[in-house]
């Protein structure tokens, strides 16, 4: 059973949630503030941790049943458990079952309006995994996908989208979809081989490069225009320009003609930059409010 675990937990790469998760509780603390004047409740910061739990498990369950023929294939993929034999297809579908209905479960318990949005989620994380089959825009939905985390976080407190809360989604949105470029780069030859679609493949690497490049300084600027909306002040300021520094650091260590330090651009530095935004956001509206 415990190896079983395991393997689910590397199936879904379980580390990875450092991506999206703060910035679904950025959402959960922001929102209260800024359209309720208070702290999100000790309830509310878990059926947000639920959703959140539900939604990534199913999102990576279906991405690796969806791609399995093709994760065969790849040579940097073929060890993952469904096509080395590890995981069943059946037991997959079920896990994904229940994973949905682990993101049903807690938007039923928070408000009307994180019901009603359910369906879209559920919709986007099941469109995203064939997306790469047709077009090169698969890194902006798969952005557009996790987004949903901080937005999400919000509607899960205050029942409501406003502005604020579309600058937010939109924000890190850009970001995913950025370094979801920069991790394609390593697949061009494969993904040109079978016939799927990247921006890497469309533009080249060095494109693909300069367009997320281009996805993070967008990145930046929403962070910015989140000032006015919103009362965030001088320490959040201070988080957002540790996190640029990291997205050039991030640029500076993947160039066209080397890869090599890919995974550190990828995974370092995105896992790093999440927990930053996070932790000055809640010193800011948290921590600082109290003092």
């Amino acid at each position: 059973m415990i190896r079983k675990i395991r393997i689910f937990l590397e199936m879904i790469k379980f580390e990875h949630t450092i991506f999206a998760l703060p910035f679904a509780f950025v959402g959960t603390i922001l929102g209260a503030v800024t359209e309720e004047s208070r702290l999100p409740s000790w309830a509310e910061i878990g059926w947000v941790l639920v959703a959140m739990v539900g939604a990534r498990s199913a999102a990576m369950g279906l991405n690796r049943l969806i791609d399995k023929a093709i994760d065969a294939k790849n040579p940097r993929t073929a060890l993952r458990a469904l096509p080395a034999g590890l995981l069943k297809s059946g037991e997959v579908l079920v896990f994904i079952i229940l994973s949905f209905g682990l993101l049903f479960w807690a938007a039923s318990q928070l408000n009307a309006l994180a019901m009603k949005l359910l369906p879209i989620a559920v919709f986007m994380t099941v469109f995203y995994s064939y997306t790469k089959r047709f077009t090169w825009l698969c890194h902006v939905i798969l952005g557009l996908t996790i987004g949903l985390a901080p937005l999400g976080g919000w509607v899960a407190v205050t029942g409501t989208v406003t502005l604020p809360s579309l600058i937010l989604y939109l924000t890190v949105a850009l970001w995913i979809a950025g370094f979801d470029i920069i991790y394609a780069c390593q697949d061009v030859d494969f993904d040109r081989k079978e016939g799927l679609h990247s921006i890497p493949v469309r533009f080249g690497i060095a494109g693909g490069l300069r367009i997320a490049k281009l996805f993070h300084a967008l990145t930046a600027v929403g962070f910015a225009l989140l000032l006015p909306w919103t009362e965030l002040g001088w320490w959040y300021i201070a988080g957002i320009i540790v996190a640029v520094m990291l997205l050039f650091y991030e640029h500076r260590l993947v160039k066209p003609n080397d890869l090599s330090k890919l995974n550190a651009a990828f995974f370092t530095m995105n896992g790093v930059l999440s927990a930053v935004v996070f932790l000055f956001t809640f010193i800011d509206l948290v921590v600082f409010r109290s003092w």
